[in-house]
């Protein structure tokens, strides 16, 4: 199923052009290899310019495309040292804003957590690799929301968005969907038993397996790379 399909006007038409637009680079169906028009995007999605436009600047800022002038639009390729270097800020930030979540949580807070952990388990049984890094999405960026840092929730989701196309090479080569959904087990029992230090300890052992089976899928289908290389840096910032 095309992820470039007509929207309905319900958010903003930029948050759903940007949201459509990062789904179509994930899902494969605009590459790096080509430039497109947003033109044809704006026919595609049955918008004006204007939003796409819009949505295309804010991709651009968050380094996921390259806009240029007479030439269209391109999907930016990551490199191995970005995804690494992106990592290091992640296992940086992410186990100790974990703890605070931990310590700010409500029973409320808890409930929803259990939710989009139980939402993240049943995508993962249907196989559907996006779906399930879409719903590993929701359930972090919540989690993560609740240490209260406006500026932290802007940095690590787009480092996520960054590197979320990425991730679709682990499943299935790496790992099927379902156990990138049942990752987060470790984590869940931390944050119900109310355990901050439990939970960061969880974070950190999660962001690094999932840079490491990145590291490692990137490495196996690109000649000339060897893993070992990228996995000894990626906690070389944390003492």
């Amino acid at each position: 199923m095309s992820s470039m399909q007509p929207i309905s006007p319900k958010e903003s038409l930029t948050e759903q052009v940007t949201t459509k637009i990062r789904a179509a680079i994930v899902s494969g169906e605009m590459t790096p290899d080509n430039h497109y028009s947003a033109i044809a995007i704006s026919e595609k999605l049955g918008v004006s310019r204007t939003p796409v436009r819009e949505a295309l600047q804010l991709l651009e800022k968050e380094g996921i495309v390259t806009v240029a002038k007479n030439r269209g639009v391109r999907v930016n390729q990551i490199s191995l040292d970005d995804i690494v270097e992106v990592f290091q800020v992640r296992l940086i930030i992410e186990p100790p804003a974990a703890a605070r979540a931990v310590l700010n949580a409500s029973e409320e807070d808890l409930g929803t957590l259990r939710e989009l952990h139980r939402e993240m388990l049943e995508v993962g049984q249907t196989g559907d690799g996006r779906a399930t890094l879409e719903a590993d999405k929701r359930f972090h960026l919540y989690l993560l929301g609740l240490a209260n840092n406006a500026k932290l929730d802007g940095i690590v989701g787009e480092l996520r968005n960054l590197v979320l196309a990425h991730g679709q090479v682990t499943i299935p080569q790496a790992r099927t969907s379902q156990d990138l959904a049942s990752d987060r087990d470790e984590l869940m029992r931390s944050i119900l038993e109310r355990d901050p230090s439990g939970a960061a300890t969880a974070m950190r052992n999660h962001v690094l397996r999932t840079a490491q089976m990145l590291v490692t899928a990137v490495c196996a289908r690109t000649p000339g790379l060897e893993a070992e290389r990228y996995m000894t840096r990626l906690d070389e910032l944390i003492f």
